[in-house]
Parts: C-alpha cells; sequence; structure tokens
C-alpha cells in the first residue's frame, strides 16, 4: 500500500525539500502535444528534429512545469497545496531518455501560510534545465491517506494495430503476387513498397511500356522485378489467372483496372479460381476508439447474398480472423433490429446463422444475432434493451445484410470515426488484394500483409 502525506504550514522549514527524477520518454512527449495540440516539428517530427540542432525530439515546457506540479501537489508540501505564482527559467531542453532531477526546496515562510519554494533541475551535474520559483499556499491541516491509482493514458497512433499486422506478415516469407495492370502511381508504388517491406515478391502484368514509363516518372527502379507483358487490363486479369491457376503465384493485386475486371477473370476464366466457397471481401479496419481490429463484411463482392452465401461470407471473415491470431472470433450478424420478424428478411437470415454456427455448419467462431449496430458494438446499449449475447461490445466481425449497408459500415467508420481499413477478398483459390485509388501506402501494405498471413497462417482443414 502506497500513502500520501504532506507538511502542513507549521511543520514547514527553511531548507526542507523533496527530489524527483524522471525519464522522458518518447509516450511522454506523445501525450502532452496530444493533450495541447503542440505540433511543433521539434516535439513530434524525429527526422525534422534530426536535422536541426538539438539532433532529437525534446521536451515540450509543459513537462517539466508537470513535474514541478507533481513535486509540490504529492511531496512537498503536498495534498492540499495551491499554487499561487511561478517564475520558471528554461535553461536548455529535455531530449529523449534524459533524465530530469528536480529538486523543490523551501526558501521562504511568511504570514497568512505562504511558501516560497525554490525550483531547481538538471539532466546531469552542471547541466542545468530549469530554475526558478513558485509561490504557494501550504496546506493548514495534516493528510494521510492511501495513493489513487493513476488513471490509464492509452495513445494508439492511427492505423497502429494494422501496423501490427505487418510487423507479424514480415516474420514469414514473402508472397509471389500477381500485380494486375499496375499502370499508375498508386498501384504502382503499393506494389513496390510491399515488396520493399518484405510482404510480397511482385509479378507485374500488363504493358511493358506503360508500366516503364510510369517507374520512370516515379523516379524508381523496376530492376529484378518480373514483367509479364499483355497489350491491355482485361488481358492482364486473364493472365493473372493464368498465373495462379498453374501455381506461379500465390495471390493477385489490383492495379488500375475497374474491380469487375479482375473478379470476371477471377469467376469466369479457363475455371478461373473458383472454389466451392462463395468468393466474399472483407475489410479489416482500425478504428481508434474500438478497442480492436473489427471486420466488416461483405462490403464489396456479393450485393445481395443468399443465406447459403452469407454462410460462406461467415466462414471466409472467420478463416482470415483465425489467421490473424484471433482465437475463436466473435461474429456479430447485423440487421436493424435485434428481433426476428418476418417483415425483415435479414434478421430472420441472422438467426438462421445463429443456429447454423450451433449445428457447425459455421466452424471456428462464434455467431450471434440479429444485432442491430448499437448493441453489437456496445455492451451497455445491449444490457439497455435486456440483450443476452456472447457476442454484444465485443465483436471481431460484423456481418452485414447486403453490400449497401456493408460498404455504409465501412466507409463510415472510415470517415466518421476516422478509422483505417485494410481489404481482401476471399473464397478464391489465392487471396485477392483488393485496393482503392483512394487507399494510401499504409492501407496497400495492410491488405497485403492480410493476404501473406491468410496463406502462411491458414487454418489446417478441420481446425
Amino acid at each position: 500500500m502506497t500513502m500520501i502525506e504532506n507538511r502542513p504550514f507549521d511543520e514547514l522549514s527553511v531548507g526542507d525539500a523533496a527530489v524527483i527524477e524522471r525519464r522522458l520518454t518518447r509516450e511522454d512527449v506523445a501525450t502532452l502535444t496530444s493533450l495541447t495540440g503542440d505540433l511543433n516539428p521539434f516535439l513530434v517530427d524525429p527526422a525534422f528534429a534530426s536535422a536541426h540542432r538539438y539532433g532529437e525530439p525534446v521536451a515540450p515546457a509543459p513537462w517539466a512545469v508537470a513535474l514541478v506540479s507533481a513535486v509540490i501537489g504529492t511531496r512537498l508540501p503536498g495534498p492540499g497545496t495551491i499554487i499561487l505564482s511561478q517564475r520558471l527559467e528554461y535553461r536548455r531542453p529535455v531530449g529523449l531518455d534524459d533524465t530530469l532531477r528536480l529538486t523543490i526546496k523551501v526558501l521562504e515562510k511568511a504570514e497568512g501560510r505562504r511558501v516560497v519554494l525554490g525550483v531547481e533541475g538538471e539532466t546531469s551535474p552542471g547541466h542545468p534545465v530549469l530554475t526558478g520559483s513558485v509561490e504557494v499556499l501550504a496546506p493548514q491541516e495534516k493528510i494521510r491517506r492511501e495513493a489513487m491509482g493513476l488513471p490509464e493514458i492509452r495513445l494508439l497512433r492511427k492505423g497502429a494495430r494494422l501496423a501490427g499486422l505487418i510487423e507479424r506478415a514480415v516474420t514469414f516469407p514473402s508472397l509471389k503476387v500477381a500485380v494486375v495492370h499496375p499502370c499508375d502511381a498508386s498501384s504502382l508504388g503499393g506494389a513496390i513498397e510491399a515488396r520493399d517491406l518484405g510482404l510480397i515478391e511482385p509479378v507485374l502484368v500488363g504493358p511493358e511500356a506503360r508500366i516503364r514509363a510510369v517507374a520512370e516518372k516515379m523516379g524508381v527502379s523496376l530492376e529484378g522485378m518480373r514483367i509479364v507483358p499483355v497489350e491491355h487490363s482485361h488481358a492482364a486479369a486473364d493472365m493473372a489467372v493464368e498465373l495462379a491457376q498453374a501455381g506461379e503465384v500465390e495471390g493477385l493485386m489490383k492495379g488500375s483496372l475497374h474491380t469487375d475486371e479482375i473478379m470476371g477473370a477471377v469467376v469466369g476464366h479457363k475455371g478461373g479460381l473458383r472454389t466451392d466457397r462463395r468468393l466474399s471481401h472483407v475489410f479489416v479496419m482500425d478504428v481508434p476508439n474500438y478497442p480492436k481490429l473489427l471486420a466488416v463484411t461483405d462490403a464489396a463482392v456479393n450485393i445481395a447474398p443468399t443465406l447459403e452465401e452469407k454462410r460462406d461470407i461467415a466462414q471466409n471473415a472467420i478463416d482470415l480472423a483465425l489467421a490473424l491470431g484471433i482465437e475463436s472470433p466473435k461474429v456479430a450478424v447485423l440487421s436493424a433490429v435485434e428481433t426476428v420478424t418476418s417483415k425483415i428478411p435479414s434478421t430472420v437470415e441472422a438467426a438462421a446463422l445463429s443456429k447454423m454456427a450451433e449445428r457447425g455448419q459455421i466452424t471456428g467462431g462464434i455467431v450471434d444475432g440479429p444485432l442491430a449496430f448499437d448493441n453489437a458494438i456496445s455492451a451497455e446499449a445491449a444490457r439497455t434493451k435486456h440483450i443476452v449475447s456472447p457476442v454484444s461490445g465485443q465483436p471481431d466481425i460484423l456481418l452485414c445484410p447486403n453490400l449497401e449497408s456493408g460498404n455504409m459500415v465501412a466507409k463510415q467508420l472510415g470517415y466518421l470515426a476516422d478509422g483505417e481499413a485494410a481489404g481482401i477478398v476471399l473464397g478464391a483459390r489465392v487471396p485477392i488484394i483488393l485496393t482503392s485509388r483512394a487507399d494510401g501506402p499504409a492501407a496497400r501494405a495492410a491488405s497485403a500483409a492480410l493476404a501473406v498471413l491468410r496463406v502462411r497462417c491458414a487454418p489446417a482443414k478441420g481446425e
């Protein structure tokens, strides 16, 4: 048990002192800049800071002020102290991993419980950081009590969970991927970045002259990369499928062609890449206000799936979640309401999917529905409506009634909830990395990571 105790005015003597030492971490800088909105590049941009005077990010001034306040409020004089004024002079910055030694000393006592405290801070002997004084109103009564635990401050940079997938994926052998018609900077650049990260070994399929022209304009080298020349985008899609059929590639990546072109080849060209499983798309989303990755399916392939097709959509998403390391993924089957009614067919299908999971027709996860979006995501909303569900408040997968609703859910999470998304098509003989023209490099790399993990960490049949 940690106790916290103050020094009332009558117990204080000139010369009394308290000392605290604290190492500056990157998390300290991130916390204070987030709270204050201070976007000074010396604080938040290591690349910028390294090229200038101090050579690294430095502590924002509020960090030192907060430590002064912490010593005064917890040690000398301690709880009950009121800060009246302060005069602090900053001598030099505190760099990352520097340890600041801060000393607070009683300099004067005056009428009305006023006390002047001296402040001295240094990172090492002879390297002063700040100096000055603080006038306080010392507490009158003795306070001694158990110290309360600090509230948790959890900072998660945007897309951090997706970045974690990339870090895991690069520990496996890279995936040989046919990049279909990479004839613009975003698609070619995304493939090259995924290669540089060690995620894929790209095979560029498309008009060679156009691909090389894009690379030249970007200032990147294609040395060592295989190019399979074809005349146009339709031919590129057909050729990529043939490469997958022959086992020369382990995945496909959409380039600068329409989704229906590549998917048409996947499902139709000389048998395509169909399996006995319905193809479906999964968005894996990193939403800052949700505590874990969240998959949304299907938002890009199946317009109005039947019950049997929804079974495959659920199984595809579960298999992906298992490959991502999620044990017993929880699937919330969404509708507009959480009760079963024939007036809303998706509620009936949701209930059927839940029963199918109980009977082993869907395996590897926990499926429950119908659930409205609020009581799927929020355990509190579910309790308010007296819903008892093993999924409410903690789903890993949102299975949407149709493409329209799925697309809206995914894009609202992206544009209104600041979520980052990676996307992949499953159910074919190889995974299909289906990126959008609006996707940035991070989303494209994370989508490639999904393909790597799906292939390298696929659950064995029967699991």
